[in-house]
């Protein structure tokens, strides 16, 4: 579908041609990484390479940098690894961070105000004098509304009462500067899709001194972190698209003005039509509106049918019909949650993208203003 208009890069941004080219060279290479000839040795340095350009990005250290399988795993080793019995994270955090949460002894859920941004007096209240058993985990920005969060202010709070600070920074790497120092957190989660490199590849970052433990024994890889011999060619990806990313960070000024003209097009068309999250600091590439009345179910498949390509929030949840449940934790109600959807920008947006969309929408609505309220599909 060639003229298709893609609109959901927090789901998987295209494949960066950069990207490409070093996943066709990695998979020129035979031998495993962690042979000792020659052919183990050269594929041991492209993980090696693509290792300092994540690092690189992150201000971590390349001993710091574990790759793994996607950024749920990044999260779900976090998240285990660090095998604290409390973990507090914020109401608004993706299912790879709560599932993995619920498991611990103690799994507080801080609450967002309605703008989606976390209370950060209730999580200093939760943490109590004696944080030595916690683990913060809050992300950078949501990858549904693309609020930020003030990580460096949470971290500020909470490693001062001893806890470690883990930051899903999944939606915003490539977006927003990810400097772990600056932030002043100890692990951060990365995902290669959403910088436009290869699926299928992850990483997890951690501070000097911060140790966790396996979720996958049985090898000696990721210096013990992560058994499993390496997808070399999805890390060489991974690694290519990081460092263009970074290479191209002021492109966001661009994709922001892509979000604020689609913006201003939807509310001329319809002012009741609502934006989540637009009175605070977000991602420049995200918009999460709604559209009166009708489901968002039904109108990422009008929108499909059209040519343009959305979602309905994460995409590990967009195939459920039940309502965000970022959105309820701001205070959403499920009728307005339900004819929510995300329109996410990425490297290869273009002006002609958001005409496509507000002529698709547009049409969509003019169909269904007059129809009866949402209901449950």
């Amino acid at each position: 579908m060639p003229s298709a208009v893609y609109l959901d890069d927090n789901a998987a941004s295209p494949l960066r041609p950069v990207a490409r080219e070093a996943v066709l060279t990695a998979l020129d290479l035979i031998g495993n990484p962690s042979s000792v000839h020659r052919f183990g040795r050269l594929a041991r340095r492209i993980i090696e390479d693509a290792r300092a350009q994540i690092a690189v990005s992150t201000g971590a250290t390349t001993a710091g940098v574990v790759f793994t399988s996607s950024g749920s795993e990044a999260n779900a080793l976090a998240l285990h690894g660090a095998r604290r019995r409390r973990i507090l994270l914020s109401a608004v955090e993706h299912d790879s961070v709560l599932a993995p949460a619920q498991r611990a002894a103690v799994c507080a859920e801080i609450p967002v105000n309605k703008s989606g941004v976390i209370d950060v007096a209730a999580l200093d209240k939760a943490l109590g004098a004696d944080a030595s058993d916690a683990l913060v985990s809050v992300m950078l920005a949501n990858n549904e509304t693309g609020a930020i969060q003030p990580i460096a202010e949470i971290a500020e709070i909470a490693r001062a009462r001893g806890a470690l600070v883990h930051c899903d920074a999944i939606a915003a790497a490539g977006r927003l500067p990810c400097d772990m120092g600056t932030l002043g957190i100890d692990m951060m989660s990365l995902s290669s899709a959403k910088l436009g490199g290869p699926l299928g590849v992850g990483a997890l970052v951690l501070r000097p001194g911060v140790d966790i433990a396996p979720l996958i024994i049985g090898g000696g890889q990721e210096r013990r972190r992560r058994g499993g011999t390496e997808n070399v060619a999805g890390i060489a990806g991974f690694g290519a698209a990081t460092a263009e990313a970074m290479a191209r960070m002021s492109e966001q000024t661009r994709l922001a003005a892509l979000r604020d003209k689609l913006e201003a097009g939807v509310a001329k068309l319809a002012p009741a039509s609502r934006v989540f999250s637009k009175d605070v600091a977000r991602l420049a590439n995200t918009s999460c509106l709604t559209m009166p009345g009708f489901a968002n179910e039904t109108q990422i498949m009008a929108l499909d049918l059209a040519g343009v390509a959305v979602s309905a929030g994460a995409a590990c949840s967009s195939g459920k019909v039940s309502p965000s449940r970022v959105l309820q934790a701001m205070g959403v109600s499920d009728d307005e949650a339900k004819t929510a959807i995300r329109v996410s920008f990425g490297w290869r947006s273009v002006e002609s993208d958001v005409d496509a969309f507000l002529a698709a929408w547009g049409g969509v609505y003019a169909r269904a203003a007059h129809k009866n309220p949402v209901t449950a599909a």
